[in-house]
């Protein structure tokens, strides 16, 4: 079940979608960076980190895909961060299609550079385990490898075989949330598809939490990027790892317990970490063409 932590055709679809949930908990921190000496420092520090570590894992938040243009959720423009601010002046609730005007859709949106860093820190051998609470698909769209990978809320692109556990990953949002049935069939057995999206209400997936729970507790290092540790059980999974990092603009109800806490934008850190450890960083693989029109479609284009 997914709850929150207490403490000081794109997403916008996605988000409403989600029940009525009245404890979102914190939005709107504000953003505060490191200065350029105390940032410099720290990134020294988390360049000796990664280094040491034989087990690394990573825990991956809304905060990476910004760059990507797809908002966030509790950034000072944040879909919650809006809803609730036209809350508390007392104005008709915007809508999460609203909050999110002017974002990349989901299918628009390209990997981050911070995406690509972790597809080559996993090539390398650095990066035993990527989670992700994030449902834009992008990791999947980086070339990171699905074993490699914990989707733990779900992804608007997949759809999952509700006998045989297939998955299959579309072009376009599968639509559906709480494992309702897409309309399709599974191509292995025959059996009803179902989307993979979690509400509020729904357990994490056994078979990517078990996974998940298992790297971490045995990682030395675990780096947190672009979340505000805000959604349990996820939240606290940093609290397995013999020692965590924390790469966020805004504070989390974990920054004391962290070894190491960077106020920075995730990209930068990560392009610098790619550097130090002398890895190039990957471009992202080239989009999907476009399907081939349908035999009508094409001429009445043509006609045209």
């Amino acid at each position: 079940v997914l709850s929150v932590m207490s403490g000081s055709g794109g997403c916008h679809g996605y988000a409403s979608r989600l029940s009525e949930y009245p404890h979102k908990g914190v939005t709107g921190l504000p953003e505060v960076a490191d200065s350029s000496r105390a940032l410099k420092s720290k990134l020294r520090r988390l360049v000796e980190m990664v280094r040491e570590a034989s087990s690394v894992v990573c825990l991956t938040g809304a905060g990476i895909s910004t760059s990507a243009g797809i908002p966030d959720f509790r950034g000072p423009q944040g879909i919650w961060t809006l809803e609730d601010s036209a809350k508390k002046r007392k104005r008709r609730k915007v809508s999460s299609r609203r909050a999110a005007e002017g974002g990349a859709s989901f299918e628009s949106a390209r990997p981050t550079p911070t995406h690509m860093a972790l597809v080559a820190l996993e090539r390398a051998g650095k990066l035993r385990l990527c989670a992700t609470q994030n449902v834009d698909g992008l990791h999947l769209t980086s070339g990171f490898p699905r074993e490699k990978l914990a989707i733990l809320h779900g992804c608007v692109f997949t759809e999952r075989c509700e006998a045989c556990g297939a998955e299959f990953v579309r072009e376009s949002d599968v639509g559906g949330i709480s494992f309702q049935p897409t309309g399709r069939d599974c191509d292995r057995c025959g059996h009803a598809l179902r989307d993979t999206l979690l509400d509020w209400e729904d357990d994490l997936p056994e078979h990517e939490w078990d996974k998940t729970t298992e790297a971490f507790a045995a990682a030395d290092l675990a780096i947190c990027l672009g979340t505000s540790l805000r959604i349990t059980p996820a939240a606290d999974l940093p609290l397995e790892a013999k020692r965590f990092v924390i790469v966020n603009l805004q504070e989390t109800p974990h920054d004391t317990q962290a070894a190491l806490v960077l106020r920075a934008k995730v990209d930068h850190v990560m392009t610098h970490l790619l550097a130090e450890l002398d890895l190039p960083l990957p471009d992202p693989p080239a989009p999907a063409p476009p399907p081939p029109p349908a035999h009508g479609d094409a001429a009445a284009a043509a006609a045209a």
